[in-house]
């Protein structure tokens, strides 16, 4: 997440418009650029909006002018990580977040270690282009 939010700052620095998306039910991948502890996520706005589910309820203005997305997930141990990103992918497009946005580019921050599909499903939907693996030392890390 650290690295995925200094590339989508140094981005936004270099005059691209950037829309970073974590992919992690903690829902930390943007909190660098947004300076929130809990951001709110899409799939808390859904459980909580049902089908009134705005842009402004589900996407903040980070650092640099980064638009800041988490999808959220549910409570670790129980339901499906993967699924949950791919409730949230497709309220963004039903949304048209991509095309109110209109980003020059789109950061996935995905959990290496959600094994329900989670990991390829940027580019299993077709909404991503390439996938870049980071890894590091670190425990816990990929």
């Amino acid at each position: 997440s650290t690295t995925t939010a200094n590339l989508s700052a140094a981005l936004a620095e270099r005059g691209y418009k950037v829309m970073q998306i974590g992919c992690d039910p903690k829902a930390d991948s943007t909190c660098n650029l947004t300076g929130l502890d809990k951001m709110p996520t899409v799939l808390d706005a859904i459980r909580e909006k049902g089908g009134n589910v705005r842009l402004s309820d589900i996407v903040i203005e980070g650092e640099g002018g980064v638009l800041c997305v988490e999808a959220g997930g549910p409570t670790p141990g129980i339901g499906c990580a993967g699924r949950g990103i791919i409730t949230a992918f497709e309220q963004l497009q039903k949304l048209n977040a991509y095309e109110v946005f209109t980003p020059d580019f789109v950061l996935y921050d995905v959990l290496g270690d959600v094994v329900c599909g989670g990991f390829a499903m940027p580019i299993r939907g077709g909404y991503a282009d390439k996938v870049l693996v980071v890894t590091s030392g670190e425990k816990m890390s990929l």
